[in-house]
C-alpha cells in the first residue's frame, strides 16, 4: 500500500483548517509539532499500518509506548451475555481509556465502544471503536444522537468517563471534576448494568500547574494541547486498574437524583483507591 494510503498528523493542516484566517508564527508551529511528537507519530503510524481496534490499541500500549497494567477484580467483570456500562476515573486523558479498552477487549472483544470528541474520530484505527460525541462544546448533531441511541439499544457496551476531561490537582490531590448524570440516565433507559473501574494514575507537575494558572487566567483549555506529550512521558510505565463489582440498573431508584446518583458511584469508584 502506497505511504499516502498510510494516516499521518500534519500540524500545519489542522491549524490551516481550524484557524482558517489567521497565519501562526513558524516558532508556535514548531513548537506544536514537538509538543504533539508529530515526527514520532508518523513514524509509528507508518509502523501500525494495517492494524486497527484491538490490535491497533495493543500495537500502541505494548510496543509502542511498552508500557502495560496490572489488573485486580478481573473476575467482577459480569459475564458477555449482558449488556454494560463501563465507568471510570480519568486521570491521564488518553493512555488510561486504551488500557481500559485493551482489558476490557481481551473478554468482551471488539464490541467495547467508547465516546469520543470531533477531534479522536480523526484517529482512523480506532474509529469504528468510537461513538462521537461534541465535547469540545455546543450542542450535538442530530446524526450523533441517532448514532448514540442505536448504541445503547444493541449489545455493544460502553467506556465512559463521566467527568468529561481529565483529572485535575484539586485542593491538592489529583481528582475528576464532578461526574455528569447521562450514564445513570442512559443506564435506566436502556436497562444497562453499571461497571465501577479505578484507574491509578497521574500526569506531570507542570500539566496540573498549568491548569491552575490557565484557570486563573480565564484562558481556554490549553493544557489540553499538552495530553499527547503527557502520553509520551507515561513509556515504560505500569499501572494498577481495579474493578469494582457491578451495579444493577436497578439500584438507580428514586430515592436520589440522578446527579446524586452519578457522585455516589464517582464516590464507589475512588474508595477502590
Amino acid at each position: 500500500m502506497e505511504n499516502n494510503d498510510v494516516m499521518r498528523l500534519d500540524v500545519e493542516k489542522i491549524l490551516a483548517e481550524k484557524l482558517p484566517n489567521k497565519k501562526l508564527p513558524g516558532f508556535i508551529i514548531r513548537y506544536l509539532k514537538k509538543i504533539l511528537h508529530q515526527d514520532e507519530m508518523n513514524l509509528f503510524f507508518i509502523e501500525a499500518h494495517g492494524k486497527k481496534n484491538l490490535d491497533f490499541i495493543e500495537e500502541t500500549i505494548c510496543n509502542h509506548l511498552e508500557s502495560g497494567a496490572d489488573y485486580e477484580g478481573f473476575e467482577n467483570l459480569p459475564p458477555k451475555d449482558g449488556r454494560y456500562i463501563f465507568v471510570s476515573n480519568h486521570p491521564l486523558g488518553g493512555l488510561d481509556s486504551i488500557i481500559i479498552g485493551m482489558m476490557l477487549g481481551e473478554k468482551y472483544g471488539e464490541k467495547v465502544k467508547f465516546f469520543a470528541n470531533e477531534v479522536l474520530m480523526y484517529l482512523e484505527p480506532l474509529n469504528e471503536m468510537f461513538l462521537p460525541v461534541n465535547n469540545l462544546g455546543g450542542s450535538q448533531s442530530r446524526e450523533n444522537a441517532r448514532i448514540a441511541e442505536e448504541f445503547y439499544k444493541s449489545d455493544n457496551h460502553l467506556i465512559t468517563f463521566p467527568a468529561g476531561t481529565c483529572s485535575r490537582k484539586i485542593k491538592g490531590k489529583v481528582q475528576d471534576m464532578p461526574w455528569k448524570k447521562s450514564f445513570v440516565s442512559k443506564a435506566v433507559q436502556y436497562q444497562r448494568d453499571v461497571v465501577p473501574i479505578y484507574f491509578d494514575g497521574t500526569n506531570s507537575n507542570f500539566f496540573y500547574n498549568l491548569s491552575k494558572i490557565r484557570t486563573r487566567l480565564g484562558l481556554p483549555n490549553i493544557e489540553m494541547l499538552y495530553l499527547i506529550n503527557e502520553m509520551y512521558k507515561q513509556r515504560g510505565k505500569r499501572f494498577k486498574v481495579k474493578i469494582g463489582k457491578l451495579i444493577p440498573y436497578s439500584t438507580f431508584d428514586k430515592s436520589k437524583t440522578p446527579n446524586e446518583w452519578a457522585k455516589w458511584v464517582r464516590e464507589k469508584v475512588y474508595e477502590m483507591a
